[in-house]
């Protein structure tokens, strides 16, 4: 288990396996009380004292966590003072309450996918000898081919049946009981090495709580592509996928680091990370002498406080004394290296850093990162984020652009910021909504200053029209109307830096008034969208309606989008369908005939989803005269 100290008020996580058998022991009785012990548990205060916090039931009885390392990894470590102890059902729902632990994943069992390779009997001719030598071969190549193992296909059947019950149900009914159905399958599959399906049941989980719970930086996109991420591995390994598309299934153990030897990077920006797993942090992105990204996180259990105020502390890098802010700014010297896959530099005892001068962003070899068009970005970033996320080149999915701000836009989730990058129209979105940071202030205020101009990086969100999150803001070279922040040079971090007025341009003489920016109709894909959403939050009844999928479907069709229409219909008929038994009674949905319906609803939006934002980035080629032989116009 990780274990880094929890913030004093906040429960320590619970590994998934200690959650799992806390539920499963409980009685029938205890199981319909869970959700509500959870919610009173979870809004109960939180005492700690070392490494054990406390959890008042009642005014005699307490619930007591232990965890010397950070983390609970026993169950017996969970204790309860209530006369029904340890039968009770406090400590199971003071677990389900907590945030999910990180697992240390055990290694692959020996001997997967191993054949049974005994001996073959003595052959009695030459002719034999011949022929039981090539099946040998063909035998030896058919046990190099990487197969699931029987632990795995079960870990991978038991992913899907608690996945789908989560479709079946929804949010609402997606309690505690079903949050233990999840962690307990994330653990069998961790142990059985399919660490990537595990890691996205335990996402899957973490937005769950945060649903429920009422969190302000759940997002149910989130929560969908947790689900999505889960079914589509889950059916993957289930289906016997073998050799390279099997260990692209099943994921890493650990980030692999390899020697980087000696670097000079030159620092970005740092954004503030909170994730549904109940860590926070802080992530400072940086680029090397040739322009390759690289990332220095400090990441621990925490809340939104400790998100905001991380850029304060200082980089665990060799013997830097630079805090995040400042090596946003500055550059460091490193020698002795380490680096993932993902760009993510290691910390540990043999790397050595030293401060160093960095570099503005119309500098180099920064500069280099804002040469390529915004197309081009884009398609970058779309394949980055196609690829699973241990595998996406480091800041794969960055845009690095020049814009002019012309307004803002309202939207269903708020306000947005309406941009100008070289004749295309960019909508800027905040990269967080939460309170606690800046992001959502800050776009307010640049939105509201048509024509500032703006050096910026942000993180491309696939739409049907050009969008990015902003994570930070500069002057452009040459530009006049532009941020004038203390910093001195001049750019902000979008989630950690508030802007004032005063950092921004005098209003000009006379106003430049905010463009006129309609909200387009949804795109007919919207229609499909919606319906993928609306399982997740409500399950698969919402979709059983008569009548539900006619006025959809004929847009979807209208707009030539049939095999999104034949989608749609498939999850509509998987929803609505009920078979009767000999006596006319209505048998239980076929949740997994639902789920395939959903995942292949779900995978085509995602594709589509992905052409449609490639296309939208590509520039409308700008009409050109007609001109005579001799180069007159054309009348």
């Amino acid at each position: 288990m990780t274990a880094p100290s929890a913030p004093p008020t906040a429960l320590p996580p619970v590994a998934p396996a200690v959650t799992a058998a806390l539920v499963a022991a409980l009685s029938p009785r205890l199981r319909k009380r869970l959700d509500a012990a959870t919610a009173k548990l979870a809004a109960r205060p939180v005492t700690r004292e070392g490494d054990t916090a406390r959890v008042a039931v009642d005014d005699e009885a307490a619930v007591e966590l232990c965890a010397p390392g950070g983390a609970v990894t026993d169950a017996d470590a969970i204790r309860c003072g209530c006369l029904l102890a340890p039968a009770c059902v406090h400590r199971a729902a003071i677990a389900s309450a907590a945030p999910v632990a990180d697992e240390v994943p055990a290694p692959d069992p020996a001997g997967e996918g191993a054949q049974d390779n005994a001996p073959e009997p003595a052959p009695a001719s030459a002719a034999a000898t011949e022929e039981n030598a090539a099946a040998t071969e063909h035998a030896d190549a058919a046990e190099a081919v990487p197969r699931a193992s029987p632990a795995q296909l079960a870990a991978a059947t038991a992913l899907w049946t608690a996945g789908a019950a989560v479709l079946e149900t929804g949010v609402d009914g997606a309690g505690a009981l079903a949050q233990a159905e999840l962690l307990g399958a994330a653990h069998a599959a961790r142990l059985a090495g399919l660490h990537r399906p595990a890691a996205a049941a335990t996402a899957a989980v973490a937005g769950l709580r945060a649903a429920r719970s009422a969190d302000p930086g759940h997002r149910l996109a989130d929560l969908t592509a947790a689900l999505h991420e889960l079914l589509t591995t889950a059916h993957g390994v289930g289906r016997g996928a073998t050799g390279p598309e099997l260990a692209v299934l099943r994921g890493t153990a650990r980030r692999p680091y390899t020697p980087g030897g000696a670097l000079r990077l030159y620092g970005l920006f740092s954004e503030p990370v909170l994730a549904g797993t109940g860590h926070a942090g802080v992530a400072t992105w940086a680029a090397d002498a040739e322009g390759r990204i690289h990332s220095v996180l400090d990441v621990m259990p925490g809340g939104a406080e400790r998100a905001a105020s991380a850029a304060a502390r200082t980089v665990r890098l060799g013997d830097t004394a630079l805090t995040h802010r400042e090596l946003a700014r500055a550059g460091l010297t490193v020698s002795g290296a380490t680096v993932s896959p993902d760009g993510r530099l290691g910390t540990g005892a043999g790397v050595r850093a030293v401060r160093a001068s960095g570099a503005d962003w119309d500098e180099e070899p920064l500069a280099r990162l804002w040469a390529p068009p915004a197309h081009e970005q884009a398609a970058r970033a779309l394949a980055a984020l196609a690829l699973p996320e241990a595998r996406r080149p480091p800041g794969g999915d960055l845009l690095f652009l020049d814009l002019t701000v012309t307004g803002h836009v309202r939207e269903s989730g708020g306000h947005v910021m309406a941009a100008d990058c070289a004749g295309l129209p960019v909508r800027v979105t905040a990269a967080d909504d939460h309170p606690a940071l800046a992001h959502r202030d800050n776009l307010r205020l640049l939105a509201a200053d048509p024509g500032l101009q703006l050096r910026v990086i942000g993180r491309l969100v696939p739409a049907t029209h050009p969008r990015l999150a902003l994570l930070a803001a500069g002057r452009p070279p040459g530009a006049r109307r532009t941020l004038r922040p203390a910093d001195p040079r001049g750019r902000i971090d979008v989630g950690h830096d508030r802007l004032q007025r005063a950092d921004l341009p005098p209003p000009p003489d006379p106003p430049v008034p905010p463009a006129a920016v309609d909200e387009p109709a949804p795109p007919p894909l919207h229609a499909l969208r919606r319906r993928v959403d609306q399982a997740v939050a409500a399950g698969r009844r919402t979709l059983a309606l008569p009548g539900a999928d006619g006025a959809d479907l004929r847009r979807l069709r209208r707009a030539g989008l049939v095999t999104g229409a034949a989608v749609l219909d498939e999850l509509h008929r998987a929803a609505a369908d009920r078979a009767l038994d000999a006596f006319g009674r209505l048998l239980p949905a076929d949740s997994d005939r639902f789920a395939r319906a959903w995942l292949a609803a779900a995978g085509y939006a995602d594709a589509m989803s992905a052409a449609l934002c490639a296309a939208a980035w590509i520039p409308e080629p700008a009409a050109a005269p007609a001109h005579g032989p001799d180069g007159g116009r054309v009348a």
